[in-house]
């Protein structure tokens, strides 16, 4: 899997994505993996984290699997990719949602080798018949997005991520691994490596530093909905996110916003797959401008310009709150974050727990 001498990594980045330079530590953690190095990657939201496993799979033999936990994220990651390549199948997803006949098509393009990322959801890669399936396949390394989920003392512990071990160990394929996660506490970061088996990883750290994001915090009053109402309105054409703890108040605030004549729309893990998929392609191609949302959207969305992120509630931990406010200000513009605050919801959320 090494790089050849003659091969100049920014010369590929140029050609295949675009960019004249990489981003902080993304050609070193490049370079480690494709000399068969495991990684453990800590990077901003906004830190260009795919990239550290998109282009070393594109350029490597073999397909590289990367595991991750939402249908939209993959589907997400998935089209842009496509969008750079000639052909289709070039990127795949494996999961719940594809129709038997689109399954076949990806195990074909997997067996004819012209695949070279496949995503899959840690669920569907616990399914015997897909571990059988990719005991065939010529896997170049796997690459664990969201690694946090692994935790169970992180922010968002995922019990199937548990058993992404087992399935690599059963796969039995000698190939490196990379984990990526924005968040993960000294604690969490031993818990991940320790369950991945990773021991004699290289750990890449990035600065958390997001100096173009501008934080601010409201009392929370009972007028709080008109206070999202004014501002949004403040910021008419611009993307932003408003993040809910409920489903509930989270289909709410969409109604409400809509009345106003603010082009609003939900996303929480109880709509259809379908519903959650069209509102989130609504808001990346700009149909709609905002998106009120539970912690199910935005974890991997690559929505460049979200200009802000509103919290009508407090989040679950400050993780969280990094991990959300994050979405903002992907392409360095200035992105605004204000959260709501009351002590009401400190004593709501320590019911929760």
């Amino acid at each position: 899997m090494e790089i050849k001498a003659d091969v100049s990594l920014r010369n590929l980045l140029k050609e295949i994505f675009g960019y004249d330079t990489f981003k902080g530590q993304q050609e070193e953690i490049i370079r480690h993996l494709m000399s068969g190095g495991d990684a453990f990657v800590i990077m901003p939201t906004g830190g260009g984290k795919s990239m550290c496993y998109q282009l070393p799979a594109l350029i490597s033999e073999g397909t590289a699997i990367i595991v991750s936990p939402l249908i939209a994220l993959m589907k997400n990651q998935v089209d842009a990719i496509r969008h750079f390549a000639t052909y289709n199948g070039i990127a795949h997803v494996l999961n719940s949602s594809l129709t038997r006949a689109e399954i076949l098509q990806v195990k074909k393009d997997l067996t004819d080798g012209i695949t070279k990322l496949l995503y899959v959801a840690p669920e569907s890669l616990t399914k015997e018949e897909n571990v059988e399936f990719l005991k065939e396949i010529n896997i170049s390394f796997f690459a664990i997005d969201e690694a946090h989920c692994i935790s169970e003392w992180g922010h968002d512990f995922r019990p199937e991520y548990r058993k992404l071990r087992t399935i690599m160990q059963a796969l039995d394929k000698k190939v490196p691994i990379i984990a990526l996660t924005a968040t993960a506490t000294p604690k969490v970061q031993q818990d991940i490596m320790k369950n991945l088996n990773m021991v004699h990883a290289r750990c890449f750290l990035s600065s958390f530093n997001r100096p173009n994001l501008y934080y601010e915090i409201r009392p929370k009053s009972e007028d709080v909905v008109k206070d999202i109402i004014r501002y949004v309105k403040s910021q008419e054409g611009k993307s932003g996110i408003v993040y809910c703890l409920s489903r509930k108040k989270v289909e709410e605030l969409a109604e409400t916003l809509k009345v106003n004549n603010i082009k609003a729309l939900p996303y929480h893990a109880g709509l259809d797959s379908v519903t959650r998929i069209t509102n989130q392609d609504k808001f990346l191609l700009e149909d709609v401008d905002v998106i009120v949302a539970t912690i199910a959207f935005g974890m991997g969305i690559d929505k460049p310009d979200v200009r802000y992120v509103i919290h009508h509630d407090i989040p679950k931990s400050l993780e969280a709150y990094y991990q959300e406010t994050g979405r903002a200000g992907r392409d360095e513009g200035e992105g605004n974050c204000i959260l709501f605050y009351s002590y009401d919801d400190i004593q709501k959320l320590e019911k929760f727990h």
